[in-house]
């Protein structure tokens, strides 16, 4: 397949402007290359009626990406997509909490919202493709679209855009693909933008700076319980089996045992139905190790899986975690079975495991359970 990461000809594309410095020097690379570029600021999230109020700083972002669109000589258009994000993103998140699953809420907003509402409003704008500062590469070519891995190792975004299809990569420039975040950097500075240094967003916007917990507890109810090891024996009491995620070690408040080891204690197990929160101690004990795991039917970027199952691959189950060699063993209607290589740690349902091939992600499903 003759592939190429970015198009030619100058296009006109709207770029997802968010007030951070990744988008900012992505839109100024589009400039550099040629096109026609105007930028859309996107508010996911409405102010709620908390007394301090703008937690997920969607005014302060408002006013960077503007002091940047200023900057580089580009429209700036605003939307509101809060409507959106609350239906095709916050209901699952909140539905997979209370059934007691960790969920990926950045995953979802990239599908339906940065990829899927977005691209359809710049397209009504006469965009011909959308933009953004992810850092990811596509790779067109005449029998389809690639989404690749970027320069930079450690920023690599690729885990978080795996449920895209064709016709959103089709649409879609990463600007960034070849530059790490220092240069990115740099290349602000150069530029004279005021956010050259800003801190990167970090966590789920609409939690900010909010303990996650306090948050959740608007939502979703705390059913409180006991803290078990394995044998049974109760080391404290939980807040609810939905605020805790396998592998948790911060926030257990549990000690060590009398005369015992004083390794930490990771959270390996929830029992529903006896609303139990069972830990184990030291980061790699065997609960806490799996070799293969059952997921959800996985969404395939090219359309099909690259070959009929059993076949070998990598993947990741969590973003930044270098590639595991595996086996993706049954594929059905039913969803598929993996098995590793070597155990992994802490396999969390309602987290992606993200497939990959060489340099090209492949797609990938929600974990359901892990096997040991």
């Amino acid at each position: 397949m003759t592939v190429r990461a970015a198009r030619s000809r100058p296009e006109r594309i709207i770029i997802g402007l968010s007030g951070g410095v990744d988008s900012a020097v992505a839109a100024h690379r589009l400039l550099e290359q040629g096109h026609q570029v105007e930028a859309l600021f996107m508010k996911n999230w409405e102010e709620d009626d908390d007394p301090h109020g703008g937690y997920c700083a969607a005014a302060e972002d408002l006013a960077d990406a503007r002091a940047v669109a200023e900057r580089l000589g580009i429209r700036l258009h605003t939307v509101n997509f809060a409507t959106e994000y609350w239906d095709r993103v916050f209901e699952h998140f909140l539905a997979e909490y209370r059934a007691l699953r960790t969920p990926n809420p950045d995953i979802l907003c990239n599908r339906e919202i940065k990829f899927a509402a977005f691209l359809e409003h710049a397209l009504d704008l006469g965009a011909e493709a959308i933009a953004t500062g992810h850092y990811a590469r596509v790779e067109h070519g005449a029998s389809g679209h690639r989404l690749c891995l970027c320069a930079d190792a450690n920023k690599d975004q690729t885990y978080f855009l795996h449920l895209l299809d064709q016709h959103q990569l089709a649409h879609t420039r990463f600007p960034l693909h070849d530059l790490s975040k220092p240069e990115v950097r740099a290349i602000a500075r150069r530029l004279g933008l005021a956010n050259a240094a800003k801190k990167d967003s970090t966590g789920i916007c609409f939690i900010g700076e909010r303990r996650f917990g306090e948050f959740l507890a608007r939502y979703v109810d705390r059913t409180p319980g006991p803290i078990e090891t394995p044998e049974g024996q109760v080391l404290g009491e939980h807040h609810g089996l939905a605020y805790y995620t396998i592998g948790q070690r911060q926030g257990l408040g549990i000690g060590g045992i009398a005369g015992g080891d004083e390794a930490p204690w990771f959270v390996a197990a929830k029992d529903q139905e006896h609303n139990r929160l069972i830990v184990v101690q030291g980061k790699h004990h065997p609960l806490l190790m799996a070799g293969s795991l059952h997921a959800q039917p996985p969404h395939w970027i090219a359309g099909e899986p690259p070959a009929a199952a059993p076949f070998d691959c990598l993947a990741r189950l969590r973003h930044r975690q270098p590639l595991q060699r595996c086996t993706v063993e049954t594929l059905g209607p039913e969803g598929c079975r993996v098995r590793f290589a070597a155990p992994q740690r802490a396999v969390t349902p309602g987290q992606s495991i993200v497939f990959y091939q060489g340099e090209a992600c492949l797609g990938g499903a929600v974990v359901e359970h892990a096997a040991p």
